[in-house]
């Protein structure tokens, strides 16, 4: 939030987010659904590091907002959209994107591409990117236990 802001503030043109009140609401909408998926998939990866000790109901839980998540992106974007909302590169394409990239990373059991295929064509384009290409995430270890 605070990077569009700042990008925002600082590079205007071209905007990231829709001319209109509706579109920019709009793009802030599907930037908070992203980003609940985002964090619901955190927790289930924390969770899970948990091993015997994992909570099934937990991880039930965060499982049904990824999936609620991911099926409402799925129904904002039009099937064959160039872009997620509108006809130009933003702020909902970046979070959409990058939460799908992400979530493919940490939840490869979540086939969300065959629940939603429409949306999994829409990433495979939008994933051409310079832009996107140039920043797909990437494993990380974990040193320290973190639950």
């Amino acid at each position: 939030s605070y990077i569009l802001e700042w990008l925002e503030a600082k590079f205007p043109e071209p905007s990231l987010l829709p001319p209109d009140v509706d579109g920019r609401l709009e793009a802030r909408r599907l930037e908070v659904i992203a980003d609940g998926v985002c964090d619901a998939t955190v927790l289930t990866l924390f969770e899970r590091m948990r091993g015997e000790g994992c909570s099934a109901p937990w991880l039930a839980r965060q499982r049904r907002k990824i999936e609620a998540g991911t099926a409402a992106l799925a129904a904002s974007v039009a099937p064959g959209a160039r872009f997620a909302l509108g006809d130009a590169f933003g702020l909902a394409d970046i979070a959409i994107g990058s939460t799908l990239g992400y979530l493919s990373l940490r939840l490869p059991d979540f086939d969300w591409p065959a629940a939603h295929p429409a949306l999994a064509d829409w990433f495979a384009r939008i994933s051409t990117r310079p832009s996107f290409a140039a920043t797909v995430p990437a494993p990380q270890g974990f040193r320290d236990r973190v639950v």
